[in-house]
């Protein structure tokens, strides 16, 4: 195999990579192997059918797909290795010369990882922050508990109130007709959730139960179900049971429940710590990021088109695999927001460029301040991951090869040179 490199603009590369006559003679025969028992020739057994009857059959080129597909992946990735270039995309490829008895020879357009001048990167100016926690925000985590240890009781002795959870049966019409999806039984609704459309939990208000309500609302004109769009309806509604959620006393006994405290004070106070902390980290994180983007403003950098592509469509693939988990397809996603494939991809590219910046300003923060990684660091996060992965750490050790460390190395020195540029930044 031959390789020749060619430099383009905008950081760009072409690789001109020849097999020799030899290799794609051999490519040419397991293509055949691959193929030979679907072919079927009059007056031979299936499976049996000589190579040379075959290409005189259907051509000399029946087999070249199959033995370029064969062929190209491994000679390009010997002739990646061999260029020394540091590729940020996967390659495009054009097959140049496919001939039986000649050398194969294809090219490889990639793109390179870019260059980055630095600008400023000590001493960055923010704005000094702290974290505040207010008697609100500790209340509001103290009711979502009470809400979580509630009980639901059933009332009889009153009509609907703002609040209340009615049990309800209804049936929606439109011009005096029954329209699909318009009907429930026994169904939950609390009253204020506006999880209806229009007014229709307000219409139940001051209601009681037994009561058949007729209740007339118009749904939006942006409403999901274009049939129903903008249309007014009429429901029948019968209101079958009113019920009410029965919060705990906020007392010392309802601390103890849901803690290992044994007074509502220490338990508001243990809230009140536990909110600051939150609080401190999403600073610390707003706090990096704003260091990172001043820092890629001053820095310059031409990020080669194919990078950004590589960087989307791994985003699209990490979503695609969160929303699975998630018991959802990336096409029902698609359905339930409108969106389709171009748009999704489209709407990832800015958040794909600053990871891409945010990355290539910082590895050039550990080059320019020749961070290093110890063995022992590199030990730690090996021993981490392990932990994570339920494995034990010489088997993992046995799985990542030299390549992956280095990578991980890499990415432990980035998180130094983060480190490093908080450090040295200045608040005001």
């Amino acid at each position: 195999m031959s390789l020749q490199v060619e430099k383009l603009e905008k950081n760009m590369a072409k690789l001109t990579i020849e097999a020799s006559a030899e290799e794609f003679e051999n490519a040419l025969q397991k293509a055949y192997q691959k193929n030979k028992n679907k072919i079927n020739v009059q007056g031979f057994r299936k499976g049996k059918v000589p190579r040379a009857i075959i290409e005189k059959m259907y051509g000399p080129g029946v087999f070249y797909e199959d033995a370029a597909n064969e062929l190209i992946p491994e000679a390009y990735e010997k002739a990646a290795n061999e260029s020394g270039l540091e590729i940020v995309s996967r390659p495009e490829i054009d097959v140049v010369q496919v001939e039986k008895g000649k050398s194969f020879i294809f090219t490889a357009e990639v793109a390179l990882k870019p260059e980055v001048t630095l600008g400023e990167y000590k001493g960055i100016t923010v704005e000094k922050k702290v974290a505040e926690v207010t008697d609100e925000e500790v209340m509001a985590r103290i009711d979502s508990e009470r809400e979580q240890n509630s009980r639901t009781i059933t009332v009889e002795d009153r009509n609907v109130q703002d609040g209340d959870i009615a049990i309800i049966d209804f049936e929606g019409f439109i011009d005096g007709v029954p329209f699909e999806g318009g009907k429930g039984e026994n169904y939950s609704l609390t009253i204020g959730s506006h999880s209806f459309i229009d007014t229709f939990e307000e219409q139940l208000i001051g209601k009681a139960v037994g009561d058949e309500v007729e209740v007339n609302v118009t749904f939006p004109e942006d409403y999901q179900a274009k049939e129903l769009a903008g249309k007014p309806a009429l429901f029948k509604v019968t209101i079958k049971e009113l019920k009410v959620k029965e919060l705990p006393e906020l007392n010392d006994d309802f601390a103890q429940d849901v803690s290992e405290f044994n007074t509502l004070d220490e338990y508001k106070e243990s809230i009140k710590a536990t909110i600051k902390e939150n609080k401190e980290k999403e600073l610390k994180t707003a706090k990096e990021n704003e260091i990172v983007d001043k820092i890629i403003e001053g820095a310059t950098m031409d990020i080669p088109e194919p990078m950004i592509n590589l960087q989307v469509n791994q985003m699209a693939e990490e979503f695609a695999q969160r929303m699975q988990y998630q018991g959802l397809s990336i096409e029902q996603y698609f359905k339930f927001t409108g969106m389709d494939a171009k748009k999704f991809l489209e709407s990832l590219r800015p958040q794909a460029l600053k990871r891409i910046q945010s990355r290539l300003v910082l590895e050039a923060v550990v080059k320019a301040e020749n961070i290093e990684v110890t063995e022992e660091e590199l030990e730690k996060e090996l021993t981490d991951m392990a932990s994570m992965y339920q494995m034990e750490l010489d088997k993992l050790k046995e799985v990542i090869g030299d390549k992956e460390k280095e990578q991980i190395k890499l990415d432990i020195a980035v998180q130094k040179a983060v480190d490093f540029v908080v450090e040295q930044a200045k608040e005001a």
